[in-house]
């Protein structure tokens, strides 16, 4: 996608051909910052610290962290601690989980030095693979906004978003907003409800910068105000991404995912969720099995912004302590579809159906 007209991916080699730059999406929108990653630990503090987030984007990150530190020791005593260094920094998103448990199948039948060169290989294909996913789920998605489109005449379609499910989550395009920019380019009139997404406020700081810059027509709302707007007949489609989805097609998500669900249900408004084959856990039966994320509770009780001097300060809203669960479960029974790179389920597939490309 695009920064000022000039097309970026999340992630991409640096020119020594091994270190690896990403944004640090901490800085967005007042600050377009790209970082170096050198070393696992560079790595591992990215995702631990945020500089980078969204369960695909996390897993390439932890990819290529993990081919950082082959750089460093490829012996066989050194995977299995590297492994862990990285699997440990976000434990809610499965796709971290998922690229570790391939980079390590791959590398240890090589020879240790060999393992390196065929680590890069895998990161770069599996990056490739990531956006390839994407864009499916974009086409998969925009027949659904074509169809809604279509009943209302080519009026305006009314879109609610949470969290940033965007290209700054992915390698490219995104998941949820996938389906949104091939909309817009396909000339359909779409409107996104972008809704603040407290307290990291990544609808705000992020997807309502990528919609910006895009070119989408969008307004920032607060979190409370997206079932009023459901209620009152403005909301045609929610659409979310995901973290994790388990086996019985429950869905764990941003916090906050779980109350617009419910509202969407409420008002029959359809709740679709859009997700690339690694987010799905078959190996849990349901959300209930779930690692759910404490996070630092200055996140709720400090906000970041822009000041009368144009310069990005915190500021402490509250005199109290606070409480900060990153994530929460929307049971399957409240969603209307999965948009999945394979199609659109009504249900999560069994394991055995998935058509898988990286495997």
């Amino acid at each position: 996608m695009k920064i000022d007209g000039k097309h970026y991916r999340s992630i991409w080699l640096a020119e020594d051909g091994w270190s690896v730059h990403i944004f640090d999406q901490r800085q967005f929108p007042w600050e377009t910052k790209i970082v170096t990653l050198v070393s696992p630990d560079d790595a591992a503090q990215a995702i631990s610290e945020m500089w980078t987030r969204g369960a695909p984007m996390i897993a390439m990150v932890g990819a290529y962290g993990f081919c950082l530190g082959l750089c460093q020791n490829a012996s066989d005593d050194a995977l299995a601690p590297l492994y862990q260094k990285l699997l440990n920094t976000r434990p809610t998103a499965v796709n971290l989980r998922w690229a570790l448990d391939k980079m390590v199948a791959l590398v240890e039948p090589l020879a240790p030095e060999a393992r390196a060169e065929a680590a890069y290989k895998f990161a770069a294909a599996l990056c490739e693979e990531d956006v390839e996913l994407n864009k499916a789920i974009g086409h998969n998605g925009l027949k659904i906004i074509k169809e809604i489109s279509e009943k209302k005449n080519g009026e305006t379609v009314n879109i609610l978003i949470h969290c940033n499910p965007g290209w700054l989550a992915t390698v490219d395009y995104g998941t949820a907003t996938a389906p949104i920019y091939m909309a817009h380019d396909a000339g359909i009139k779409v409107n996104v409800w972008v809704d603040e997404t407290r307290p990291r406020n990544q609808g705000a700081l992020l997807t309502a910068y990528e919609m910006q810059q895009h070119g989408v027509a969008h307004k920032l709302i607060t979190d409370n105000a997206g079932g009023h707007y459901m209620q009152t007949g403005q909301v045609d489609m929610c659409i979310v991404g995901t973290d994790r989805v388990t086996a019985n097609g429950d869905v764990c998500n941003k916090i906050g995912t779980y109350l617009k669900a419910l509202a969407a249900y409420d008002n029959d408004v359809p709740f679709y969720v859009a997700l690339p084959y690694p987010t799905i856990d078959y190996t849990l039966n349901s959300g209930a099995d779930i690692p759910i994320e404490e996070r630092d509770d200055r996140e709720v009780t400090h906000m970041w912004g822009l000041d009368e001097d144009n310069k990005v300060r915190e500021v402490k809203i509250t005199l109290s302590s606070g409480a900060n669960p990153g994530f929460d479960v929307t049971p399957a029974r409240l969603v209307t579809a999965y948009i999945t790179d394979q199609g659109v389920w009504s249900d999560i597939v069994p394991q055995e159906q998935l058509q898988v490309k990286s495997a």
